[in-house]
Order: structure tokens, then sequence, then C-alpha cells
């Protein structure tokens, strides 16, 4: 693998390929994989080529102000959200060694109650995706910058962390270095 296909200088780091897989198909399927549904996948830079490594299986939104940060996706996919929405479990397209049994995991421990929001966690340390109940959809229609929704589990009185013996809840791509060496 080059450094130019993993991620380098002006290349999509969610193009690149782990295991013989783009970065971002394989985070998508795992969510596909879940118990989850609808899942809803927002584009924003290289869209076209994002969306041609996506299954078709996913409804894709495109964000125009991706360049804003993290913040102006995550309010992009929270409104493109069905009203009979009771939660969205939000994900990176970067992280694509997350296990779909996590996610429903993630799931299951919101409908059983087990707190809101409920951050995936390894070895007691939060990672990601995180599951935010529909009372929080307003808030995450507000948050700005590049942190998506990261501080209101830090500030909500039923915040919980949900062990899921994953390590790919802390592990994301950034750079050619983070891949797995072929």
């Amino acid at each position: 693998m080059s450094a130019a296909e993993a991620g380098d200088g002006d290349a999509n780091k969610l193009l690149a390929r782990a295991d013989d897989e783009r970065i971002v198909t394989r985070s998508v399927r795992m969510y596909l994989d879940a118990v989850v549904d609808p899942v809803v996948i927002v584009v924003g830079h290289e869209a076209n080529r994002v969306r041609a490594a996506l299954p078709e299986a996913v409804r894709v939104v495109h964000n125009p102000d991706y360049a804003d940060g993290q913040a102006s996706s995550v309010r992009i996919g929270i409104g493109a959200l069905p009203d009979d929405v009771d939660a969205a479990v939000v994900g990176l397209g970067d992280m694509p060694f997350v296990r779909p049994e996590t996610v429903t995991l993630l799931a299951r421990a919101f409908h059983a109650g087990a707190g809101d929001p409920l951050a995936a966690a390894f070895d007691g340390r939060r990672g990601n995706p995180v599951c935010f109940g529909r009372q929080w959809f307003d808030a995450l229609r507000d948050v700005r910058g590049d942190t998506g929704g990261r501080e209101l589990p830090l500030t909500a009185p039923d915040a919980a962390l949900v062990e899921t013996a994953d390590p790919g809840v802390r592990r994301d791509i950034d750079q050619p270095s983070d891949l797995p060496s072929e």
C-alpha cells in the first residue's frame, strides 16, 4: 500500500484499503451487520467517490459544509433520521475495526435502560460509537466544531460507558501507519 493510497496528502483516507476493502466500506458494513435501521451515512469531501464505495443498502446524505468540522456531519445525519427513530448510534467512517456486535450491544443496552447517551468502551476507556436517545437530537443539531457530540455525554446525568471487549472502538485511521501491514 502506498502512502498516497492510505491517506497522505490529498488522498482520501476513507478510500484507503484495510484488509483489501475500503475503510469506509468496512466501517459502514459493520452497521449493516448490526441491529440498527436505518443506516444513514453522511458524505462530504469527495462525496461522489465515497458514495461509490458505499453499499446500496444505506441512505446517503451530503454535507456541503464538511470543512466546518465533524459537528456539521452530525447535524446533517441527525436531521436525516425518520421521525419514528428513538435513538441513533453515531459512529465515524474512519473506524473500520469496530465489530457489528458492539453496535448491537449499544442498541440493546439503550433499549434496556442502561443510560443515555451510551458510549462504547474498551478496557474502561471511552471510544466510539455512541448511542444517543431522541432526547439528545436537538442538542446534536446544535453542536459546532470538530468534536461532533463528544462533549454531550460529559454533561448528561444518565450517561454511561458500555464495556464492549472490542479494541476497535478505540482505533481510528488517521494516517497510513494506523493501517495493518499487508
